[in-house]
């Protein structure tokens, strides 16, 4: 391809991003809205950190045996020479957080919730992109089982809310670091004696940490790992105590729930709880958000020891089950004929704003007829029609394009009369 031909060529998004555009905002801002007021409800706070950090931090909190730190991490070096990573996830950056500006010694509780983007290098494909956006929320210092409880109530109560269906909820243990040996040397020989069934990234796992294989989406390797020994039973008596409790204040709330044995998650970090909440409308992929207890990362990191929970939800895949918003039933496109009567617009539209009316005035120089038909297509609930008649006596043509009636009404008169409709 010659020079002129690749300076005419467009340039593209990414591969494995993507836009979001004007339309589809308005449903982003919707979800991101509902999920802030419900986590305000429950008394967590707004946490932003940056959005790459030392590549140790994710290799330390996330763990070294993760399929995040081993495939998926964006990392580079800096024109200073350090190793730094875009967040593939954010429990480690909120410890960091906590540890760097004693958070913990505040009187304020430490929960916290935070939106935005996250980056893993994975294989593109419907709703999983490389640059993708996550709900995160964070407890730390509280490790009675009801807060894992709550959280899970939480969530429920959020997806309720967005009217998501089809939901179940799924729980589970993983012990801790006293009881988790013996159970992972049960799966090593499990693992051992189906060897050749498994897929070669399994055979790995098989040796650095055998709860990963519980993630492969290989049918084999999750035919194999079907008759796995299932870690419920090796539960040392604070383990298992904790997870009875967690189920009974579930039961408390009076949600309904599935033990699921074979639920790890796919990070190094979680202790006791796990849970997932799934929907059928999402196929085979059928997550919507998962989480659990992380009660050793704040000490592994150097800080207090203080235990953790929380739990990450996809924004793209949570939009994918939620009904689009339909259009805004108080927006008014306002149409003016004539220099004098563009100054009558710009101030009516100002007077229909301040009263927190939306409305569209564009600077086109269009006809009557013209601009009736923007207002139609870009769905407008009433259309303000400004014309010299108008201007010479202040009364204006206030039209419902959604009843096709018209009314003449002075300046004061148009949002009262918008704001006492039926819609």
């Amino acid at each position: 391809m010659s020079e002129e031909s690749q300076e005419k060529q467009p340039v593209s998004a990414i591969k494995g991003t993507h836009d979001i555009l004007p339309r589809q905002s308005r449903d982003w801002q919707r979800v991101e809205g509902a999920v802030k007021a419900a986590f305000e409800l429950y008394g967590y706070r707004e946490i932003r950190t940056p959005v790459f950090e030392a590549t140790e931090l994710f290799e330390k909190g996330t763990g070294q045996t993760s399929d995040i730190v081993q495939k998926e991490m964006y990392t580079f070096t800096d024109k200073g020479g350090r190793s730094l990573t875009l967040r593939p996830e954010y429990t480690p950056s909120v410890a960091r957080a906590i540890i760097e500006h004693r958070l913990d010694l505040l009187p304020e509780p430490m929960r916290f919730y935070f939106i935005g983007p996250m980056f893993r290098f994975d294989k593109p494909q419907k709703g999983r992109f490389r640059q993708f956006h996550q709900v995160d929320i964070e407890v730390f210092g509280e490790d009675d089982p009801a807060i894992d409880a709550e959280i899970v109530e939480m969530a429920d109560h959020l997806l309720k809310k967005l009217k998501v269906g089809e939901i179940e909820i799924l729980v589970n243990s993983v012990g801790c670091r006293k009881c988790r040996p013996a159970y992972l040397a049960e799966l090593r020989a499990a693992a051992a004696a189906v060897e050749a069934s498994l897929c070669p990234d399994c055979r790995r796992k098989a040796e650095t940490n055998p709860l990963r294989i519980f993630d492969c989406k290989v049918e084999a390797c999750r035919e194999a790992a079907s008759r796995f020994p299932e870690i419920t039973a090796y539960l040392d008596p604070d383990c298992a105590e904790h997870f009875r409790k967690f189920r009974s204040y579930l039961d408390v709330y009076g949600i309904p729930h599935r033990i699921e044995p074979r639920l790890v998650r796919g990070i190094d970090y979680y202790t006791k709880t796990t849970f997932e909440i799934t929907s059928a409308k999402l196929g085979a992929q059928n997550s919507i958000l998962g989480g659990g207890r992380y009660d050793d990362m704040m000490k592994d990191f150097g800080g207090p020891d203080i235990c953790g929970i929380g739990f990450a939800m996809g924004v793209e895949r949570l939009l994918s089950v939620v009904e689009p918003k339909p259009p805004d039933e108080r927006f008014v496109y306002v149409i003016y004929l004539g220099e004098e009567a563009k100054k009558e617009a710009i101030l009516l539209a100002r007077l229909l704003r301040s009263r927190g009316i939306e409305c569209l005035l564009e600077f086109k120089g269009r006809g009557l007829r013209s601009q009736l038909g923007r207002a139609s297509k870009l769905q407008a609930s009433w259309a303000l029609i400004i014309g010299e008649d108008e201007v010479r006596k202040k009364r204006y043509q206030l039209k419902d394009l959604k009843a096709g009636t018209q009314t003449e009404l002075a300046g004061e008169e148009i949002p009262k009369a918008i704001a006492g409709s039926d819609r």
